[in-house]
């Protein structure tokens, strides 16, 4: 339940909140998924049962769009915690709606594409979708700060992660399908970020522990995912997201944009959250590049 700091807190965001509704859908671009599924392709399962030599992708590259698009399954789950959170009226309300019905379309193009192409096994992707809805996706007692802390984040990663499976595929059609997906994601990012720099004006100590706590126990939406720890690493092998991507393209951008290490003014805690903040960016940074190295290793030993 919403408390009442927390109903103020929203109120007081409204206007950047409308302001940046407006924004989005001056930029928001209208497309249609069919326009993007080369349905020529299309055959009758009962008739060609599919087989795993049907399929245009690399196992790891079948991996990844079926982590994407389970996570993007989810959608149901995810518009209640943000429906719960942010409410049903005014700009927040209009936001909720218009940001679950561009989310829709993502689920919609990829599980078309795949079912086309015969690019993953139907019926263990039925399987894997049926298993991650119904466990669902529960934010926990998230406050709105934190919970536009956490999307900023997951909005910038969901992109890259979309962004960069597109070209592994090595498939143009897939990588036209899931470059238009991640514009989407790209957008809902630049809304919740915009969002959390306008907290950061209104309550800067309180926002700044928002990220730090979400920031330091990050995970997507996804985790929920069968086997997700493995399929999550094979993704991570394969250059597609790993935890340099992490640390470099998603954490620092975003903390940059919000002058997180510049900011005055903050109390002992708001203190105590940002040096941990540092704290974690270093061992992140540590960890990546021993991941890199071992790595490199691999392919060296591989090539050999």
């Amino acid at each position: 339940m919403t408390s009442a700091p927390d109903i103020n807190l929203l109120h007081e965001l409204e206007p950047v909140a409308a302001a940046n509704l407006n924004r989005h859908l001056d930029l928001a671009a209208e497309w249609m998924p069919h326009e993007y599924v080369p349905w020529s392709l299309g055959r009758d399962f009962d008739a060609l049962p599919w087989e795993p030599g049907q399929s245009r992708l690399s196992d790891v590259a079948q991996i990844a769009f079926e982590v994407n698009l389970l996570t993007e399954d989810n959608l149901p789950s995810y518009h209640r915690e943000i429906a719960t959170i942010f409410g049903r009226d005014s700009a927040w309300g209009t936001w909720v709606h218009r940001w679950t019905a561009e989310e829709g379309r993502h689920s919609i193009v990829m599980r078309d594409y795949l079912m086309v192409t015969r690019g993953i096994d139907p019926v263990a992707l039925e399987r894997g979708r049926m298993h991650q809805m119904e466990k669902g996706f529960d934010s926990g007692d998230k406050t709105p700060l934190r919970t536009i802390a956490y999307v900023s984040f997951q909005e910038l990663a969901t992109r890259i992660s979309h962004r960069n499976t597109g070209r592994f595929t090595q498939d143009p059609v897939a990588e036209k399908l899931l470059t238009r997906v991640a514009a989407d994601e790209n957008l809902h990012m630049i809304f919740y970020r915009n969002l959390v720099t306008a907290a950061l004006e209104i309550a800067p100590s309180a926002t700044v522990q928002a990220i730090a706590e979400e920031l330091m126990t990050f995970q997507m939406p996804g985790t929920g995912i069968d086997d997700f720890e493995n399929k999550a690493k094979r993704m991570a092998k394969a250059g597609i997201y790993d935890l340099r991507i992490h640390h470099d393209d998603v954490i620092t951008p975003l903390l940059r944009h919000w002058k997180f290490f510049e900011l005055t003014g903050l109390d002992a805690e708001a203190e105590q959250a940002r040096e941990n903040v540092g704290h974690y960016l270093k061992a992140l940074d540590d960890l990546a590049r021993t991941y890199e190295e071992k790595r490199e290793k691999a392919l060296a030993a591989a090539s050999a």
